[in-house]
This record gives C-alpha cells, sequence and structure tokens, in this order.
C-alpha cells in the first residue's frame, strides 16, 4: 500500500480552532492567562508539524492531541488552582482577619467568553459553553486528577465519542469510562459551596439594580439583592465569607469602605456571566482601577460575589484603561 500523502494545512484552517481550543485548555488549567498560553504552543507545535500531517484523524482532533499533551504536561508536578472557599473555612467580616496576598499562580483567574465561547452556533451549544467556564464549574474541575479532568472535559462538555477521547488521551475506551466514572464521583462529593449549580438565564434587571446600589454605596439596597447565604470571594486573598448581612457588613469596614464612589464599568461576558471593571476613588484625582467582579445570579438573587483584586494583572487583559478622569 502507498504511503498516505500528506494533508494541506493552512494557518487559517488551525486559527478557525482557536476559541475552542482555549475553552478547552482553560477548563483544564483554570488560569485565562495559562490557556492562551498552552494554545499559542498548540498553534506553534501544529504549524510545524503542519507538512507531515496525513489526515488519518480530522484537524480537530489532531489539535486537541496536542493541546491535551501541552495541558498535561504543565499541570504535571504543581497544585490545583483554587478560589477561596476551596482553602479554609469563613471568615467573620472583620477586616483585621483579611491576612495578605498570596501567589497569582495558585488562583483560578477569570476569562472573557469572547476568547473562549464559539461566536456562532447552536444557541443551546453556547449555553453549554458558558455554563463550563463559570467559576464554580472550573473551580470543581481543579479538584481531578489532570488525565480525569481531561476526560470529563472531552467526554461531557465537548461531547466527544469515547473513541475519540481515547485516541486524544494515548489510551483504551475502558480506561476513559473508568477515568469518567471516578470524575463524577469526586465531583459530587465535593461540598456545596464548592460545587457547581445553575445561574439563571435572564440576569440583566437584578444586575441593573447591583449597579446602581454598589455605586451608590447602598448597603440597605445591596442586601436585598444577595441570597442569604451568598459567598463573597476576592482573591488573591484567602479569606471569604458567607451570608449576605456579613457581605454587606464587609464593605463597610475601613478599607473596604474606600470603595464608596466607585464607578462599575461593564466589560461584557466573563466566566459565563456579565462584569465590570470596579474604579474607586483615586485621592490624587479620578479614579483607579481595583477590581474585575465576576457575580453569579441564582434564584433570583446574586448568589456568588468574586472580586478579582489583581487590577494590575487583569485590566488590561480586559481592555480596561489604567485609569479614569
Amino acid at each position: 500500500m502507498p504511503p498516505t500523502a500528506p494533508v494541506e494545512v493552512s494557518p487559517d484552517t488551525l486559527e478557525q480552532y482557536r476559541r475552542e481550543l482555549t475553552g478547552y485548555c482553560y477548563r483544564m488549567l483554570g488560569s485565562g492567562f495559562e490557556a492562551d498560553d498552552a494554545v499559542q504552543e498548540t498553534m506553534l507545535r501544529a504549524w510545524r508539524a503542519a507538512d507531515g500531517f496525513e489526515g488519518r484523524s480530522s484537524v480537530r482532533s489532531w489539535l486537541y492531541r496536542i493541546a491535551t499533551n501541552i495541558c498535561l504536561d504543565m499541570l504535571r508536578g504543581r497544585q490545583r488552582r483554587a478560589l477561596p472557599i476551596d482553602l479554609g473555612p469563613a471568615s467573620p467580616p472583620v477586616e483585621a482577619l483579611l491576612g495578605g496576598f498570596h501567589p497569582d499562580d495558585i488562583w483560578i483567574s477569570p476569562i472573557a467568553d469572547d476568547q473562549a465561547v464559539p461566536e456562532h452556533g447552536d444557541p443551546a451549544e453556547i449555553a453549554v459553553a458558558r455554563d463550563t467556564i463559570r467559576l464554580a464549574f472550573i473551580t470543581a474541575l481543579q479538584h481531578l486528577p489532570a488525565r480525569q479532568r481531561a476526560a470529563l472535559i472531552l467526554c461531557e462538555v465537548l461531547r466527544m465519542p469515547a473513541t475519540e477521547a481515547a485516541a486524544t488521551l494515548g489510551t483504551s475506551v475502558p480506561a476513559v469510562n473508568s477515568a469518567l466514572q471516578r470524575a463524577r464521583a469526586t465531583l459530587a462529593a465535593l461540598p456545596e459551596e464548592q460545587r457547581p449549580t445553575s445561574v439563571d438565564a435572564d440576569q440583566s434587571e437584578l444586575l441593573a439594580k447591583y449597579v446602581d446600589a454598589f455605586q451608590r454605596y447602598d448597603m440597605e439596597q445591596l442586601v436585598t439583592l444577595l441570597h442569604d447565604d451568598a459567598l463573597m470571594t476576592m482573591p488573591p486573598f484567602a479569606m471569604w465569607i458567607r451570608g449576605a448581612e456579613n457581605v454587606c457588613r464587609w464593605m463597610t469596614q475601613p478599607t473596604p469602605s474606600q470603595c464608596a464612589g466607585s464607578i462599575l464599568v461593564p466589560v461584557g461576558w466573563v466566566n459565563g456571566v456579565q462584569a465590570w471593571g470596579q474604579y474607586k476613588p483615586d485621592p490624587n484625582g479620578g479614579y483607579q482601577p481595583w477590581a474585575l467582579q465576576v457575580h453569579e445570579v441564582s434564584g433570583g438573587r446574586i448568589s456568588r460575589l468574586t472580586f478579582f483584586l489583581d487590577a494590575e494583572r487583569i485590566f488590561p487583559a480586559f481592555g480596561l484603561p489604567p485609569h479614569l478622569s
């Protein structure tokens, strides 16, 4: 039998898979910055090997195999990324308990939907893509060993057949099915606050009320918009707070109260929900970047509030200006 002829692969062919590969690598790695690096490396390796691609699998399957190997290499020997709720119990809303910054590389970091969610396609598939980059889901995935994580994402998020997932992972179908079974058991055993929950599809009216209340720093109004057991996290601080009353008490502590008078700038969809860049008043004039706010709504009220405080690194990644006049 004559050798299989190489199949031509162009840069445009590779580029059309960038978004879905970024979403895959983000779910694997838990970092928008690392996902971008992993996809860049995937494209580079694929382009270098393009002349030898013989078309024995689809280009998509080939790229996922390369991306999976890169992610597994990046995950080898390092601790999992997390949000504060994974690291210890909730704290009282007392500023003295805040503690110091923890290193960037232990935290889940955010990602814009327009990097990881398909731009066009079946609305139901786009909804699934959004749901599976939400912070609670990404954080839960990080509890899984890397190969179980990959199997779960490939089969249950991307709906890849087990035979294709096995080829992507370089293993057998029974091994993939076993990994899926163990992954599901691990996720089901997580504490309630660490498990993803469904979010409301239409959040716009409630979130508009939130923006108004936060910019006026009206705690009486704000507390009515939060679930009684709402969770608030502020990476890179390990402290987290549970309960609507406690969240609002925290916001009136001496340092947090400096956020009074803040402006919230919409940044579109981030991790499957609407998000804002928060600029707080600058003593030298104008407004300084402070937090990327990414909140989830469930049952008609806000259930999770996440304030990413690493503004110096995060704001440029989301196209937010370094200062407001």
